[in-house]
């Protein structure tokens, strides 16, 4: 099977409710399958026997959701959505802003749109054409293009976009012939600069998140006393009848939103601790492993790639026998030029010759992906060699690894200052301050102690006036 059998639903901003999800599983049912597969652009794509497109059409309409067959000409909006309440995040982006500059997207891009906060590093921030990445000012976003006629260089605006303005500039990109060559990054810019957006000088250089990766399967507990469920299937084939009852599940206990990963799986959120036993029975009664081992949840491999996923099941096993950690990094197996990379190690499939594929190993800077440039570890490696290779990277990563010095907390001299100036009776050690008066004495605030009437005594002993003295207090 090839992508062009493929239906391919664009969700948006990996982000769906348990209702529109179901209708799609019970659709792609109907038209012939058992199982969907997840893309690494946070879409979901199923083989069908026969494409009947009035079903496709009645379906998609009913839920407001685009998808394509038969062409992969557009692209899905990937969005960092699915890390909330999973990884730290930016205070202000929160769920409704995600929503609201989603949704103000009215348009099938055909170019990749990241809309990403680069506090996590579940999604990736510059696997984009069009990256907006969030910034510490509310709801401002950098702007950074990425083209492959530009060599792959992810390269910044210089403001910050407002981010109700996003899908206005996505929407000029996506109007030029990137792919021609005929534009660079100057050219976008000074079309962007022509657009009646708001904008701001940017408080600091974008930053980028540690290389970690997060462990995003199993139940695990929210911030808030909730918990979130990471789903993940090894051959990336989901079982249309398990999400259908998963999807019934979400709606019996009022789990509004599924987020799909760009990782082939997805994340249920909001769990309701009083509902755990029932999440356990429905995954204990399809039988779903919840605890994969590490080495099975980093990999980016490109769907129906029969021979990329024989490596990774092949690599994956051969590392895990010889108990080898990889935790915090990330791979991806590449068998051709369309992947845009973004993790930590790159295994490159070379062109067969005599029946021998050999592989070339990469990694990228300071091994964070989000930097974008890789350097070449080994070339033409044979199938054989590639788990000592790799167990030889991974100790160079955590060879580099750089623990920073907390500096000692140094002790906080407290000082004294002089909030006012009083009069305080020498014998009972009352005082009397200009600004509240004293009331019992009939004495309005405001007046100074030498303006009081010679006969001015202390309200609380009888002291008469010459016995006060002046304090700072």
């Amino acid at each position: 099977m090839k992508k062009q059998d493929l239906v391919r639903v664009f969700v948006k901003g990996g982000i769906l409710s348990p209702g529109d999800f179901k209708k799609i599983m019970l659709t792609a049912k109907e038209l012939g399958t058992d199982y969907v597969h997840f893309g690494s652009r946070q879409d979901i794509l199923f083989p069908v026997k026969e494409k009947n497109k009035e079903v496709l059409d009645t379906t998609f309409e009913s839920i407001n959701t685009e998808y394509e067959v038969n062409e992969f000409t557009h692209q899905n909006i990937v969005s960092s959505y699915v890390a909330l309440d999973v990884m730290p995040n930016r205070k202000w982006l929160v769920p409704h802003v995600y929503h609201y500059i989603i949704d103000s997207f009215e348009f099938k891009p055909k170019y990749r749109i990241n809309l990403v906060d680069p506090m996590q590093s579940m999604v990736p921030l510059f696997t984009g054409n069009i990256n907006f990445i969030a910034s510490k000012t509310d709801n401002f976003w950098y702007l950074y293009i990425r083209f492959k006629s530009m060599d792959n260089r992810s390269v910044p605006y210089p403001k910050l976009i407002y981010g109700y303005d996003l899908a206005k500039v996505a929407t000029a990109v996506c109007s030029l012939d990137m792919e021609s060559g005929l534009f660079d990054e100057k050219d976008v810019f000074k079309l962007v600069d022509t657009l009646d957006i708001n904008t701001v000088n940017p408080e600091e250089e974008l930053k980028f998140p540690s290389a970690n990766f997060p462990y995003y399967e199993g139940l695990n507990r929210e911030p808030g006393g909730n918990y979130w469920l990471g789903l993940y299937w090894r051959n990336n084939k989901f079982n249309i009848n398990f999400l259908v009852h998963l999807c019934d599940r979400c709606m019996e206990t009022n789990v509004g939103k599924i987020s799909l990963t760009p990782w082939k799986s997805f994340v249920v959120k909001g769990i309701d601790p009083n509902h755990l036993i029932g999440w356990e029975k429905l995954m204990g009664r399809f039988g779903m492993n919840l605890r994969h081992s590490s080495l099975e949840l980093n990999w980016h491999l490109p769907v129906l790639h029969e021979k990329a996923l024989d490596l990774k099941n092949y690599l994956v096993r051969a590392l895990d026998q010889q108990d080898i950690s990889t935790s915090g990094l990330t791979f991806t197996i590449k068998p051709d030029d369309d992947i845009y990379l973004f993790t930590s190690v790159v295994i490159e499939m070379n062109p067969s010759k005599n029946d021998l594929t050999t592989y070339n190993i990469l990694y990228s800077k300071n091994f964070n992906p989000n930097e974008s440039e890789y350097f070449t570890y080994v070339k033409n490696a044979t199938k054989e060699v590639l788990p000592a290779l790799l167990i030889e990277l991974s100790q160079m990563y955590y060879e580099q690894l750089d623990e920073t010095p907390v500096a000692p907390k140094k002790k906080q001299k407290i000082e004294s200052q002089v909030v006012s100036e009083v009069h305080q009776c020498s014998n009972c050690l009352s005082e009397y301050d200009e600004e509240y008066g004293d009331d019992l004495a009939g004495i309005a605030p405001g007046i100074s102690f030498k303006d009081l009437p010679e006969d001015y005594a202390c309200p609380t002993c009888g002291s008469p006036k010459a016995s006060y003295k002046l304090i700072k207090v």
